[in-house]
């Protein structure tokens, strides 16, 4: 289990074996602190609680402070360390103190009970298994995929063509669930219990704070997030696109380092998609390292590689950029801070422009509004996906939860928001999740390197969802009270730039140098063979976007994925 995923952590590995429980605890390490006595697990002194963990605890200097005054001292510096003592001290209460990206197991042999628990918006992905009552889990799929045989779930590949992405806490095989954010699984000879340990629906909105209350509040918590995630015993850098969030994280980081910022860019040859020329301002103005490689636009031969680790299908194009750019930092670097989160948190898509610039969607009634924005997200709409799948599929599914009903559910963890808000925290919830934070950890970990996110700090979401969505969506700006926080940091010009995705134009190469390949992947003896769909509907969604009648770029981009996942997952 610990083998198939060595890329995640090459500077060791360490397991702990209790046959005679049935326990065992394994760690593949990337060494950020403490390189000389930071090895996992970690154990009691009496040998009796193991901890082992995925991922960084930012504010352990001052855990471990409070920890040695109440008789809890720490012989290392490493963050896990800091978990294990906490533990010690609170039991497993004491994650809720924990600032941080993680996926952590511990085991307490008094109790005889597992505790596995997912930090508080997925920053760190964990997956779990159970079968001959076993429970297996790990931060990637293919390490159950070791013990538990690798079978495509129908209701999963149904909610990844209306989504996709496969939204929590499903995931593409049967048996393997994602354990949902916030969340902890409670392991014992009796069975496994899942329990909610942080509920970002609890946070209400504050309408008296002015505007330059909220400015303040903002910049004082970005600071501070960004000031302690650079601790790291490595040398560490930044990604850079000269977009508004990367460039804040950048400018953070230049206000506490003494030496400059190493940053890092991938640019396009094609100009229409290169953002380096912005990437270069922002690192001019801050004096960075900057590092620039300019790729060929056509990244798509690495969407086989990207899927591989990944576990699941993704329709979005920009995990390959990604994967360049992480390649490029991890020839300095083993860890980075990135943008990450701001676009949900602060409504940075154009896409609540355009859906909310229909005022009809604040004074319909909710089961109208819950309609709208499930179309608004979605991918193949319902009726399109009967016509799509084969009889067979049809015939297999097992769930009445229609993808409707799965965003209406999350809608309605949140009736006391306003209409932006909720359709932030939907996307914080699901996208967050399932695609977006994939993406940095999966091609990140893929040339392993670390990532970091200082606006998925939980005092950033929690700033975020008091404030009202009117401060977020304003006057048609996105992100208005964010980029009115960050013009003094990073200037008038990066902070109202037009937001240009990092993707690349597919659609076009589908019509024409990727059209072999497009119809080799969808339509080969191979593909139809499956018996997922009706082919002679794919083969009309290709040539009705061949022939510019239709634009399925979307669809194509999603439908090649789900075969490239088979390919890597079923064919092997």
């Amino acid at each position: 289990m610990g083998d198939v995923i060595q890329y995640r952590g090459p500077d060791g590995q360490g397991i702990y074996n209790n046959t005679e429980e049935g326990v065992g605890l394994g760690n593949q390490r990337l060494a950020i602190l403490d390189i000389e006595n930071g090895d996992q697990p970690f154990f009691s002194d009496d040998g009796s609680i193991v901890v082992v963990q995925n991922g960084e605890i930012f504010n352990h200097v001052e855990l471990a402070s409070e920890l040695e005054d109440l008789g809890f001292p720490c012989k290392t510096h490493c963050d896990t360390e800091v978990i294990l003592r906490l533990y010690e001290c609170n039991g497993i209460e004491a994650i809720s103190k924990l600032n941080g990206m993680f996926a952590i197991a511990i085991w307490d042999d008094k109790l005889k009970t597992m505790f596995i628990v997912r930090d508080r918006v997925g920053e760190k992905p964990l997956y779990f298994g159970v079968d001959n009552n076993t429970t297996y889990f790990g931060s990637e799929i293919k390490s159950i995929l070791t013990k538990m045989n690798a079978e495509l779930d129908c209701d999963s590949l149904v909610s990844f063509l209306s989504f996709n992405y496969v939204p929590m806490p499903d995931t593409m095989f049967k048996n393997v669930k994602q354990l949902k954010p916030g969340h902890l699984l409670k392991v014992t000879q009796s069975g496994v219990e899942e329990v909610k340990w942080w509920d970002l629906s609890e946070i209400k909105e504050i309408e008296d704070k002015s505007e330059a209350d909220w400015i303040s509040e903002f910049n004082q918590i970005l600071d501070d997030a960004v000031r302690i995630r650079l601790r790291a015993d490595v040398p560490f850098g930044a990604f850079l696109s000269g977009g508004v969030d990367s460039s804040s994280v950048v400018g953070f980081m230049a206000k506490h380092l003494v030496q400059p910022v190493n940053t890092y860019c991938i640019g396009f040859d094609d100009p229409l998609y290169d953002e380096s020329p912005f990437a270069q301002e922002a690192a001019n103005r801050f004096k960075t390292k900057h590092k620039t490689e300019i790729v060929e636009a056509n990244l798509l031969k690495h969407w086989p590689m990207a899927t591989y680790h990944c576990d699941q299908p993704h329709g979005d194009v920009s995990f390959l950029p990604t994967y360049r750019v992480a390649k490029l930092a991890s020839e300095d670097v083993k860890m980075v801070l990135t943008g990450d989160g701001a676009d949900e948190l602060f409504a940075g898509y154009d896409k609540y422009k355009s859906f909310f610039s229909d005022r009809t969607v604040f004074e319909c009634d909710d089961e109208s509004f819950e309609e709208a924005y499930a179309e608004n997200i979605s991918l193949f709409s319902q009726k399109s996906l009967g016509n799509l799948l084969s009889e067979s599929v049809k015939d297999s599914l097992t769930s009445s939860n229609s993808y409707l009903l799965k965003v209406r559910n999350v809608l309605r963890e949140v009736p006391h928001m306003d209409r932006i808000n909720k359709a932030l925290y939907l996307d914080t919830q699901l996208l967050l999740s399932g695609n977006n934070l994939v993406k940095p950890d999966r091609m990140g970990m893929a040339v392993s390197i670390e990532n970091r996110a200082p606006f998925l700090d939980y005092r950033m979401i929690e700033l975020a969802f008091s404030m009202p969505g009117s401060l977020k969506l304003k006057e048609n700006e996105t992100k208005y009270i964010y980029k009115k926080a960050v013009s003094d940091l990073i200037g008038e010009n990066l902070a109202y730039r037009k937001k240009q995705m990092f993707t690349v134009p597919v659609g076009d190469w589908f019509k024409s140098t990727l059209r072999h390949e497009c119809e080799e992947l969808l339509l080969s003896k191979r593909a139809i063979e499956r018996g997922l769909f009706n082919y002679d509907v794919v083969d009309s969604i290709l040539a009705n976007h061949c022939n510019g009648s239709e634009n399925n770029t979307r669809e194509i981009r999603a439908l090649m994925a789900v075969e490239h996942w088979c390919r890597a997952f079923l064919d092997k």
